[in-house]
C-alpha cells in the first residue's frame, strides 16, 4: 500500500511512536454486539442491518440502542447486563488474526507502542490483561474523562506519549472518530479497512485522502512505517 504522506504535509516528517484503538482495530467486536442483540431480545441479523444503518446515515452508534428500546441507558444497561452473569468481554479469541504479529514487528522496529481508545474501566482492565507486555501504554475514555472525537482525548495521548504529536501515528477504524479529529490534533493516522465503520467510509473522499496510510492488514504498518521514516536517517 503506498502511503497518503505528501511532501511539505509535515515538517521533518519520523514517526516514532505508534496508538491504536481498540474496536474493530484490534478487537473483532462481532460477539459483543451479538450480545447486546441476546440483551435486546432482537434477531442479530435485524441488530446488525440496523447498526449499519445508523452508521451509514452518520449518526451515532449508540442510536441503534434507541431505535429498538427508547429510553435506553447504555451505562445502565452495561450494570445491568454485569450484574446478570453477562458483562462485557472480550479475549484473545476476539483479537484480529493480525494484531500478535503485527505488535511483534513494530515493537521489534524500535516504535513506541499504545492502545488509547474509547473504553470503559472494565475494558480498561481486560486491554491491560492482554497487552500489558505487548505496549508501552493502555489509555481508555473512562481512564481520562475524556472521549474520542474530543480535542481532549487526543490531547491527553500527546501529553502521555513520549514523543512529538508529528511524531505518532494513530491506526483506526472510523474517519469520524479516529482519522479526523487525530488528523486534526497534528498526528499521523492509518485507516485500517475492516469493522462496519471502514466498510461503510472507505470510499468516501475523506477515506482517500486524509489518512497518511490506508491499510488492508495491521501488518502493512512495519514496512510503510520504515519506508516513511528512510528518507530522514
Amino acid at each position: 500500500m503506498t502511503p497518503l504522506y505528501r511532501p511539505g504535509q509535515y515538517p521533518d516528517p519520523m514517526i516514532r511512536a505508534v496508538i491504536f484503538d481498540v474496536g474493530e482495530c484490534l478487537v473483532d467486536e462481532t460477539t459483543e454486539y451479538g450480545t447486546w442483540a441476546d440483551w435486546l431480545g432482537v434477531p442479530r441479523h435485524t441488530f446488525a442491518a440496523m447498526f449499519g444503518a445508523v452508521i451509514a446515515q452518520g449518526r451515532d452508534y449508540r442510536e441503534v440502542f434507541q431505535e429498538f428500546r427508547p429510553g435506553f441507558d447504555l451505562y445502565a444497561e452495561r450494570e445491568a447486563r454485569a450484574a446478570a452473569g453477562k458483562p462485557e468481554h472480550f479475549g484473545e479469541a476476539d483479537l484480529y488474526p493480525d494484531v500478535r504479529d503485527a505488535l511483534a514487528a513494530l515493537r521489534a522496529d524500535g516504535l513506541w507502542l499504545g492502545i488509547a481508545g474509547n473504553q470503559t474501566v472494565r475494558a480498561g482492565r481486560i486491554l491491560r490483561e492482554l497487552f500489558t507486555p505487548d505496549v508501552d501504554l493502555i489509555g481508555t475514555s473512562d481512564d481520562w474523562g475524556a472521549s474520542k472525537p474530543d480535542r481532549a482525548f487526543f490531547d491527553r495521548v500527546a501529553e502521555v506519549v513520549p514523543a512529538e504529536v508529528g511524531e505518532m501515528l494513530y491506526v483506526g477504524d472510523r474517519i469520524d472518530n479516529d482519522i479526523r479529529p487525530a488528523a486534526a490534533a497534528g498526528m499521523h493516522t492509518a485507516l485500517v479497512h475492516r469493522g462496519p465503520w471502514a466498510t461503510i467510509q472507505w470510499h468516501t473522499e475523506e477515506a482517500k485522502k486524509l489518512p497518511t496510510f490506508r491499510v488492508e492488514s495491521l501488518l502493512e504498518l512495519s514496512p510503510l512505517i520504515k519506508g516513511f521514516n528512510e528518507p530522514v536517517r
